[in-house]
């Protein structure tokens, strides 16, 4: 199970029955995919997916498990992992980078994932395999980091999963879903709402100033492979500082989430939403209703969650020489899922005016 800070495992059941309760939902449209959990869930459920990031990793991921069909890829698949993980680690950029210059992995499995990594862009294989098998090898390297789960927190000794030997295994790849193959797309999510339809829209934006690119630099560079200039004691690149969502401004959020909603193509849209986001409860479901109003009327359902922080936060603040500073606020936070029904594809202007949000509380 890959470490992923605002990863929805434990959210999926309440997604799922949230899609679910459309009927007539074959297609659901997943617009900020990360690892694809939600989209591989909804897969082996049966429906189509269509998963959208702009992050090349998480591209990768949603090849695999949502595009990408077991009966197309597996024997192939397990052939090449057969092959790889006889490889004899080559030290090379990897091992330089994140094992000498910072703390990822450590040195004798950074160059297995030197050697793995040159050898499956000298095999050239078309785009799913080559994706499975990125995916595969960024699943290996998980399995072994020195992190708290976000690529810039180091620990200061190495974690006791460190000194496991890095091994590949071939990823959980679905049979095709019963509404159809799925698809991966690296767009940013206002051009990927504009260009896709679907029965349901799912929503899962960034919510504070952290940007996932610079919270998993080492995968974005394990998968595009560009061996670019690194700066900072995580090394993380140098585009990190260029590229990001404007989802992390707080004064730019609500203007984005309202313009991505106009633009969606969905009759049915689900967003997840943290208590510790940049828009409060009541305002989102503001923004939500005025949604529902351009659409000609719909409904509003909200339902609260309460969940454990992630791994980092629960540990605390500690200073370089590994003394707690200061005390952590608070060890739970709230996940609200908003389900947005409205009948119309588009933002029609006419029709009466929005229900009030109906509120919910479905502790999980």
């Amino acid at each position: 199970m890959i470490k992923y800070i605002g990863s929805k495992r434990t959210l999926i059941p309440v997604i799922l029955d949230a899609v679910r309760g459309v009927t007539t939902a074959g297609t659901v449209l997943d617009l900020f995919s990360g690892t694809s959990r939600v989209g591989h869930a909804l897969k082996r459920a049966g429906y189509r997916v269509v998963a959208n990031d702009h992050n090349a990793y998480a591209a990768a991921l949603a090849t695999c498990y949502v595009q990408t069909d077991a009966g197309n890829v597996l024997e192939d698949a397990a052939k090449l992992v057969r092959e790889f993980n006889s490889l004899k680690g080559t030290p090379g950029y990897f091992t330089e980078t994140f094992c000498i210059r910072s703390r990822y992995v450590q040195p004798v499995n950074g160059a297995r994932i030197d050697a793995i990594r040159e050898a499956i862009a000298a095999k050239c294989p078309e785009p799913e395999l080559e994706a499975v098998m990125l995916v595969s090898l960024m699943e290996a390297a998980d399995r072994v980091d020195s992190t708290t789960g976000l690529q810039m927190a180091y620990l200061k000794g190495w974690s006791p999963r460190s000194y496991n030997p890095l091994e590949l295994r071939v990823p959980d790849v679905l049979p095709r879903a019963a509404s159809g193959k799925g698809l991966a797309s690296c767009l940013d999510a206002h051009d990927a709402a504009a260009a896709f339809e679907a029965d349901v829209a799912y929503i899962d934006p960034p919510y504070n100033q952290h940007s996932y690119l610079g919270n998993y630099h080492v995968w974005e560079s394990l998968v595009r492979w560009d061996k670019p200039e690194v700066y900072g004691v995580a090394c993380k690149r140098l585009d990190v500082r260029e590229r990001r969502s404007a989802f992390n401004s707080r004064p730019r959020f609500a203007t984005e989430m309202r313009q991505l909603l106009s633009a969606i193509r969905a009759p049915v849209v689900i967003i997840s939403f943290s208590n510790e986001g940049y828009l409060s409860r009541e305002t989102l479901e503001t923004i939500l209703s005025e949604v529902c109003e351009q659409r000609g009327g719909g409904t509003v359902t909200t339902i609260e969650n309460d969940f454990k922080r992630y791994i980092g936060a629960r540990i605390g603040i500690h200073n370089p020489r590994g003394e707690k500073v200061g005390t952590v606020s608070h060890l739970t936070n709230t996940e609200y899922v908003y389900v947005v029904r409205t009948g119309q594809i588009g933002g029609s202007q006419s029709g009466p005016r929005a229900a009030r949000p109906r509120r919910e509380s479905e502790p999980v």
